[in-house]
C-alpha cells in the first residue's frame, strides 16, 4: 500500500509541475513585446513615371 501511495503522489506532483511549467511558459511568451513588422527589402513603386521593362522573348536557338 505505501508504494501505491508514493506512486500516486509522484504522479500528482509531476502533473502539477508540468501544468505549472506550461502556464509559466505561456505567460513568459505572451509577456514579450511584439516586434515591429518592418520589411527588410523594399521595392520601388511600379506605378511611378518609369515604365516597366518589356518582357524578353525566349531565344529560338535551343
Amino acid at each position: 500500500m505505501p508504494r501505491i501511495l508514493a506512486a500516486l503522489l509522484t504522479c500528482a506532483l509531476s502533473a502539477a509541475l508540468a501544468t505549472g511549467a506550461a502556464f509559466g511558459l505561456v505567460t513568459a511568451l505572451s509577456a514579450t513585446p511584439e516586434q515591429p513588422n518592418v520589411p527588410l527589402v523594399t521595392f520601388p513603386d511600379p506605378s511611378g513615371d518609369r515604365s516597366a521593362p518589356a518582357p524578353s522573348t525566349p531565344s529560338a536557338d535551343r
